[in-house]
């Protein structure tokens, strides 16, 4: 007889284990935990500036106008500020932005102001050419009306005449030949635009709105609770430009008083804008225009004169 075989036997393969006979370890089932992260590097701490390292800086700040004021005119003699010829107006230029660049540099080793202090950030995008073109104009605008309103409460307080008060102007008013020479402007063209563009837009625009902004920022780090909110940058703007007027009182005092209008206007829109190129660009266009028309102006003053010399 043949041997019975089982299915096992006749596939020729072998026995299968029985794997409950080898069980498996409780690791095989358990996930290995990952490594520990390493602890986060600590955040330095920024120390604030202390408010006499401030005080230093608004010390810097407040006394500039003043200086560049006074004793300016009493060293200029009587020819114009910025020179009779283009290459002098160059020199000119050169010089005034220096004599900034000095204390403006000290004011900020002492208070270490950011640009966020100086508001310095780009506001608001493109905006800022078209709107600095329209502030111009409204500046020009309400400081024509506050001058009216003005000589109106003086003529009323006063009971002064139109004589008087146009006798008033006529001897206080802006002495320009101070500045520029205002035939050359009209001789030059290198003059009349270097006036134009270097005199306007940065000499005037970027300088004195710089100095305005450090001015403003030192106002709101010694004193954050009078001049921190927008309501106190308003009333800060208005101490500015006290300081920038009395520092133009040599020009005349209706230029001082002209002045300080226009930066209050100025500060304002730096304040609403929280950045200083608005203002820049609304200044550089007001100084811009104001020195584009002053060569006309001069050619229509004196034709009057001399209508009123051949008539009298």
């Amino acid at each position: 007889m043949l041997p019975q075989t089982t299915p096992n036997d006749v596939s020729g393969s072998h026995p299968t284990p029985d794997i409950t006979q080898f069980p498996m370890s409780d690791e095989s089932h358990t996930a290995v935990p990952p490594p520990p992260l390493p602890a986060p590097a600590p955040i330095p701490s920024v120390k604030p500036v202390s408010k006499i390292r401030w005080g230093i800086h608004l010390a810097l700040m407040a006394s500039l106008p003043l200086i560049a004021g006074f004793a300016g005119a009493s060293s200029r003699g009587n020819g114009p500020a910025l020179s009779h010829t283009a290459g002098g107006m160059l020199i000119a230029c050169a010089v005034e932005l220096l004599f900034f660049a000095i204390p403006f540099g000290l004011a900020w080793l002492a208070s270490r102001a950011n640009k966020d202090d100086l508001l310095l950030r780009w506001r608001p995008g493109y905006w800022v050419v078209p709107l600095g073109a329209v502030y111009s104009f409204a500046i020009r605008m309400g400081a024509g009306i506050v001058t009216l309103i003005v000589a109106g409460i003086a003529m009323a307080v006063t009971r002064a005449s139109k004589a008087d008060v146009e006798h008033f102007v006529q001897e206080h008013q802006p002495q320009v030949e101070k500045l520029v020479d205002v035939h050359a402007m009209s001789a030059s063209p290198a003059y009349f635009w270097l006036s134009l563009i270097l005199v306007s837009f940065v000499i005037g625009g970027l300088r004195e709105e710089l100095w305005r902004s450090s001015f403003l920022a030192g106002l709101r780090s010694i004193w954050p609770r009078a001049f921190g909110s927008q309501g106190g940058g308003i009333a800060a703007a208005a101490v500015a430009a006290l300081f920038f007027g009395l520092g133009h009182l040599p020009q005349g005092i209706l230029a001082a008083a002209m002045i300080t209008v226009v930066g209050f206007l100025l500060g304002v829109i730096m304040t609403l804008h929280r950045s200083v190129w608005p203002s820049v660009l609304a200044h550089g266009f007001f100084d811009a225009t104001s020195l584009a028309l002053l060569p006309w102006a001069m050619q229509l003053k004196e034709e009057l004169q001399k209508m009123q010399h051949l008539g009298g």
